[in-house]
């Protein structure tokens, strides 16, 4: 870049002009026309008044950070007023900040908890030479860059000093990378003396000030802030390994921030647990904040004696939160469910949707309000309070007709909060009656008869699997089970349960006509 007379730049310190063709390069990868910049390390302005002159083109801004020897010697104040001087000359919008990076960087990460858009679109780092202050710096811009941002660390490597050591800043540079593999793509090659990085993640700032609570910051804010995650739950085995599969993909798909999923194995082989949890890694990589950790079955759980249908009962006493969303393994995720998470259950242990086909109960269990399990926001802390107490209704309903459903209306009966049917939307399209219909379900919850009838078979929007509606095979198509639909097993499979199905739709068919005879 040759300078412009008016620009006050000293000729023996221009450390950047190397850096402008492959500078160029980047500009496409940015979303946005008017980017902001933040610079870190501005020295006399060359980088900052190349960015606004051509990256802001069409508008945008900067923002330059540098102590200038915090205006105690004459050369940090003539840098200082060089820069001003050369981002004046531009004619585009900028700020300077006169500062050491840490307390500039939490200045602005405050200031951007108020700020209508948030984050910057372009970050560049060319501060300190320790590798503990660039760490530091690459934390702090981390929080500050959106998604999508390009952030650059500079001198990679840097001659001055030897790769490794804690005067070099690569040592910090390589500790960032390794915390936060798999929140970026790198676009620089290894011998490039600058590492450049584009970011995956959403833009989180991770913390809060009582300032920016006062100031009437959102309840989606304050749950950011205060890092209150998600915590989701299955109980797997392998028969309901592939649905898992599509639960837990849908609903990474619709999760904003923290989750963590706890995969309760049930009898889960190790083939089926490895696709789940390819399944799984593949749904959230790129998101940033997804883990999940599986569960192993102890031979005290009731599970472990009585069989995988009553798991949900252990999870209750062995999961390590004190909130939790229980999800059954055959459910699709439609929508962003925050709401859901966020329901106050008013002092109650669970919320949960009735159940579509007995919706007041059956047998002489959950009479006047009998909700369905499938999917349970769980207080867990109060739930514990009787868990023992469950455990003896568990040993002795074993023979009721839904086991651990009826355990668990009769165990909390009058200890729920009902819940809206657009989250546990059971039988649609088959046996769900009116009040029980819904035509845009947060969770669709696929029930059905144990037997269905012969329409409900050849009907290709309704049940069973086979044809589950509300996109089912598409989402299957996003983990480990792609492919399987296509499959000759598959269809033979299918062909053999429709036959099944029709024969004993005849035969009951034949038995009604006999008995008009």
């Amino acid at each position: 870049m040759s300078p412009r007379p008016e620009y006050r730049f000293t000729p023996t310190q221009d450390w950047f002009s190397g850096n402008i063709d492959s500078w160029r390069l980047l500009f496409q990868h940015l979303q946005t026309p008017e980017p902001r910049i933040l610079e870190i390390g501005s020295w006399e302005g060359r980088s900052a008044v190349f960015l606004l002159t051509e990256l802001c083109q069409n508008g945008g801004s900067l923002t330059a950070i540098d102590h200038f020897d915090l205006m105690q010697t004459a050369d940090g104040r003539a840098r200082e007023e060089k820069l001003r001087h050369n981002l004046q000359l531009t004619g585009r919008p900028f700020r300077v900040i006169g500062s050491f990076s840490v307390p500039a960087l939490m200045l602005l990460l405050e200031e951007e908890m108020s700020a209508a858009e948030p984050g910057f679109d372009w970050v560049y780092i060319d501060g300190s030479h320790r590798a503990d202050d660039t760490l530091l710096d690459g934390e702090l811009v981390w929080r500050l860059a959106r998604e999508g941002a390009v952030v650059i660390f500079d001198d990679y490597h840097w001659p001055t000093e030897e790769e490794g050591g804690m005067e070099h800043p690569r040592r910090g540079i390589d500790a960032f990378l390794h915390l936060h593999e798999g929140e970026f793509e790198r676009l620089s090659d290894e011998e490039n003396y600058q590492l450049v990085l584009r970011k995956l993640t959403p833009m989180r700032i991770g913390f809060l000030t009582q300032q920016a609570v006062g100031q009437g910051t959102v309840e989606e804010t304050i749950a950011g802030g205060f890092e209150y995650g998600m915590n989701l739950a299955l109980a797997v085995d392998d028969k309901y390994a592939m649905p898992a599969a599509v639960a837990i993909s849908s609903a990474i798909k619709h999760i904003q921030g923290r989750c963590t999923i706890y995969i309760y194995d049930c009898g889960l082989s190790e083939a089926e647990r490895e696709k789940l949890d390819h399944s799984v890694e593949r749904a959230a990589e790129g998101k940033g904040g997804i883990t999940h950790k599986f569960l192993k079955q102890d031979k005290e759980d009731l599970s472990f004696a009585l069989g995988p249908v009553w798991a949900k009962l252990d999870l209750l006493k062995r999961l390590p939160v004190e909130r939790a969303l229980y999800l059954d393994a055959d459910v699709l995720i439609r929508e962003n469910f925050t709401s859901l998470w966020r329901e106050d259950l008013g002092g109650r242990s669970i919320g949960a949707v009735r159940d579509a086909g007995f919706p007041d109960g059956h047998e002489g269990i959950g009479e006047g309000g009998y909700f369905n399990a499938g999917v349970l926001l769980l207080d867990l802390a109060k739930a514990r309070l009787r868990i023992k107490d469950l455990w003896v209704t568990a040993q002795a309903m074993t023979e009721s007709t839904f086991k651990d459903q009826d355990c668990l209306n009769v165990h909390f009966a009058g200890d729920w909060m009902e819940l809206d049917v657009r989250y546990n939307a059971q039988g649609q399209g088959t046996y769900a009656k009116a009040g029980h219909q819904c035509t845009n379900p947060v969770i669709v919850h696929f029930t059905g008869p144990v037997s269905p009838s012969v329409g409900i078979v050849l009907n290709p929007w309704v049940q069973p699997y086979t044809a589950k509606p509300w996109g089912y095979a598409e989402a299957l198509e996003d983990t480990a089970w792609r492919g399987l639909r296509v499959t000759e097993s598959f269809k033979e499979r299918r062909a053999l349960e429709k036959e099944l199905i029709i024969k004993m739709a005849t035969e009951e068919l034949d038995r009604v006509l006999a008995c008009t005879d």
